[in-house]
């Protein structure tokens, strides 16, 4: 079988490939003329986020067995065509759910405790006690909104700061297992003091988290996300923030991000982006949640091992 990196991943995907026998080939450097062209003798492809796995070139790709793509979202793959085709489509989200829930852990700590803040004082000389004075996670009822991979894991790291953890989940029950009290997304909406978001990038969650679901909620709460930019809209959040619905929010990911998530097109960012970037009650990163030095190496040994227990060594 010929496996084709169109994206760079971890080379442990590669090396334990080729010891089973695989042929791999480093597309890393072909544009996507070269890849339309050069598709069809390919009986896997390895991909990230930037690569647009359309009708065009899945029909391309003649002789196609499967995708492999490193990370979780596949909001890149046309999924019901590569189902057509006969194409399994394999991704990593156990490679880097522990990663993301220590940065959602990290993220919602520091605007606790305004870290940022304190920290930047600090480093000028200015000491502010009770003006940092900081908040408690104890107690809290932390809300997940999606439970899956990164959900369940950002669940299993709050286990140790005596808080209360609810969630609701569109197309999972039973999912709790005594980690989360499952339940409906109004009942959510009605308990919660921190809201985090684990959600893919779907037509249904498309800006899902608007002024109206904003408003759905019964008190005024803490938001994290560090799922999809395009879950969120913005210009909502912001005046949301303004009026004192949301008391604050972690966001490592921005609804301005490329598709790709390589870049932040700061060209012509809207007047809302301004407002996150100076505010003191907002916590920004660059899509790094699950973008650690473990994680790097864990999203290929998966799909390594996925791959191989589907179509076997071939020495």
């Amino acid at each position: 079988m010929k496996i084709l990196f169109i994206d760079t991943v971890h080379p442990i995907l590669q090396d334990q490939l080729s010891t089973a026998g695989y042929h791999c080939v480093d597309g890393t450097k072909m544009d996507r003329e070269e890849l339309l062209v050069k598709l069809k003798v390919y009986d896997g492809v390895v991909i990230r986020s930037r690569t647009k796995v359309d009708k065009q070139f899945l029909d391309a790709a003649s002789v196609l067995k499967f995708i492999a793509r490193s990370g979780a979202g596949l909001e890149n793959i046309d999924l019901p065509y590569a189902k057509l085709k006969g194409v399994t489509v394999f991704n990593s989200p156990e490679g880097n759910k522990d990663a993301v829930g220590e940065q959602a852990i990290g993220m919602l700590l520091m605007l606790f405790n305004h870290l940022k803040r304190a920290d930047a004082e600090v480093r000028q000389g200015i000491w502010k006690r009770e003006e940092n004075r900081g908040l408690e996670l104890a107690g809290k009822t932390v809300g997940i909104i999606g439970c899956g991979h990164m959900g369940m894991a950002f669940a299993k790291k709050l286990q140790g700061f005596s808080c209360r953890i609810i969630g609701y989940d569109k197309y999972k029950i039973n999912y709790g297992n005594g980690l989360i009290e499952e339940m409906s997304l109004n009942q959510l909406q009605q308990e919660a003091d921190v809201v985090s978001l684990h959600l893919p990038l779907e037509k249904d969650t498309l800006f899902m988290f608007d002024k109206e679901y904003i408003n759905a909620f019964s008190k005024p709460f803490f938001l994290i996300n560090t799922g999809r930019g395009l879950n969120v809209r913005t210009d909502d959040l912001v005046e949301a923030i303004k009026s004192g619905i949301i008391l604050g929010a972690c966001l490592d990911v921005l609804e301005y991000e490329k598709s790709s998530f390589e870049k932040l097109d700061n060209t012509d960012l809207p007047e809302a982006f301004k407002y996150l970037r100076n505010s003191e009650n907002v916590i920004l990163s660059p899509h790094i949640a699950g973008w650690t030095k473990e994680s790097y190496i864990k999203l290929s040994t998966f799909l390594a091992s996925k791959i191989l227990e589907k179509f076997g060594v071939l020495n």
